[in-house]
């Protein structure tokens, strides 16, 4: 497309620039088709942990690393959801009230639904990452762990090797 020098108007005297001179919808148009292949959609992760805390702070964190977000608050409430079948990744606490972390994992299973898996637990007890590892997580955090450890993790799961 050729630039066009602004110019003036002589009825109104006002000045009009190059855009001014396009047709409007072309430009919405335009802006629009490239909205539309810009990126595709983002993958949705799921956090599934009883502590309010976590369930409104890692979203946000999730949505800054580009991810689309859902919480909640138990492992039932994430089964009876519309997300199970669009999860990407779970990120799933291990000691919750009702169904446990690792019960949810075997669930999944029992239903066919291929989802990874990482756990974030606050409980220091060695003897449950080795569980939840062998059952096929992909990773298991101890709380507090940091943005990179999580990030690489979710990588990690989206994109196995």
């Amino acid at each position: 497309m050729a630039v066009t020098r602004p110019q003036l108007i002589p009825a109104e005297n006002r000045y009009q620039s190059p855009m001014d001179a396009l047709p409007h919808e072309a430009h919405c148009y335009d802006m629009e088709l490239r909205q539309e292949s810009r990126t595709p959609e983002r993958p949705l992760v799921s956090v599934v942990d009883d502590d309010e805390s976590v369930r409104e702070s890692l979203p946000d964190l999730l949505g800054e690393f580009g991810f689309a977000a859902r919480a909640f608050s138990s492992a039932e409430e994430f089964l009876a959801s519309d997300c199970v079948d669009q999860t990407r990744c779970l990120i799933l606490d291990v000691a919750m009230p009702g169904m446990s972390g690792p019960e949810l994992q075997r669930e999944l299973k029992l239903r066919r639904r291929e989802i990874p898996i990482v756990f974030i637990t606050g409980q220091r007890e060695e003897t449950v990452r080795p569980q939840v590892l062998e059952q096929g997580a992909i990773a298991c955090l101890f709380k507090p762990f940091s943005d990179t450890a999580l990030l690489e993790a979710i990588n990690s799961a989206l994109h196995p090797k």
